[in-house]
């Protein structure tokens, strides 16, 4: 910018000098041609008058082109001016570029840092998770082959439970069938009792299947008379034709057992009570059956005493009482095989 202002300033002095410099040509040759009137001829007027307009001329250009040269001179101050102020602007615009540089260059290391830190941080938690991962894929293996363990435990088990289901079912049905079976000698020898003592069944004879037993109820007057523990005719004659039965009924358990009413026994004699009465009757019934059936094993049998707290119906009435008042000899099947089978 200051090299073209410069050249224009040359050009102007030197344009100022020319036109000076014919000026004063003009002068001098005016003075010596008044000077030299008199002594020069027409032509030679003429010929210096001719110059004397060419440089009229030349000083009307000469001022002509230094006007414009004052104006293109003005114009390039302003342009000058213009150009100053915009150099101004840039070098403030530059300045505030240097400055948003620097702080951009700030911020960009700030960054920088912030983003080595996050990345290194990210890498160690990176390196942190793969060891966790690989614990954790070392635990997984582990964990996959303790449960292909279990699963291969759970076949053989699934497949021994399914063996013992098997044995089991035919357990249970050989159990089913040997309870059936039972069952069927349970009702044989009811029946077969019921028959030998058929002739007392209106003498207070009942003969039933319960619970898998058979129960033969025989009341008092069959048996006893009143208080008494002393087995009567008849009621010899029917544990006659019992026991030849039960003699045959080698896996029969015989459960003999004495009940009473709830009428109060008074006795005199070391009997004193009806627990003594029913426990002396159903003593009674025992050692009649084994002497009238020496084949039978005295381990099969057993004696018990209820007195009145085990009564068939309420005491309510004579005839009630007349229930109650019973021997109940219980027949039951030896289940030593089923037992085992169950066990098993």
């Amino acid at each position: 910018m200051a090299k073209i202002r410069n050249f224009f300033n040359m050009r102007y002095i030197a344009l100022v000098n020319h036109l000076f410099g014919m000026k004063k040509s003009i002068i001098i040759l005016s003075l010596s041609s008044l000077c030299m009137a008199s002594c020069v001829s027409m032509k030679e007027y003429e010929a210096l008058q001719s110059q004397y307009n060419q440089a009229s001329k030349s000083s009307a250009l000469a001022k002509q082109e230094l006007q414009e040269l004052r104006e293109e001179n003005a114009e390039l101050v302003r342009q000058n001016q213009a150009m100053t102020m915009s150099l101004s602007d840039l070098t403030t615009a530059r300045q505030e570029c240097e400055a948003t540089v620097t702080s951009l260059n700030r911020s960009y290391a700030a960054l920088q840092l912030k983003y080595d830190t996050t990345v290194e941080n990210y890498m160690q938690q990176i390196t942190g998770k793969n060891r966790d991962l690989t614990k954790v894929s070392k635990a997984l293996e582990q964990r996959n082959r303790e449960i292909n363990e279990k699963e291969q435990q759970m076949k053989a088990h699934q497949r021994e439970l399914e063996e013992r289901q098997q044995l089991m079912e035919q357990n249970e049905k050989a159990i089913s069938d040997a309870l059936l079976a039972k069952q069927q000698e349970l009702e044989n020898l009811r029946s077969s009792v019921s028959k030998a003592l058929v002739g007392f069944s209106d003498k207070g004879l009942n003969v039933e299947t319960k619970d898998g037993k058979v129960y033969v109820s025989m009341e008092d007057k069959l048996l006893f008379a009143s208080g008494s523990w002393v087995v009567s005719s008849q009621g010899i004659e029917a544990i006659k034709q019992l026991a030849k039965i039960l003699e045959t009924n080698t896996e029969l358990s015989i459960m003999v057992e004495g009940h009473t009413d709830n009428d109060a026994y008074r006795g005199s004699t070391a009997v004193k009570d009806n627990w003594d009465l029913s426990v002396m009757r159903a003593t009674a019934i025992v050692k009649l059956l084994l002497s009238e059936g020496p084949k039978i094993d005295p381990s099969r049998v057993m004696a018990a005493g209820h007195a009145e707290f085990s009564p068939k119906v309420k005491n309510i009435s004579a005839a009630n009482k007349a229930k109650n008042r019973r021997t109940e000899i219980i027949l039951v099947p030896r289940l030593k095989d089923i037992y085992k089978m169950v066990k098993e």
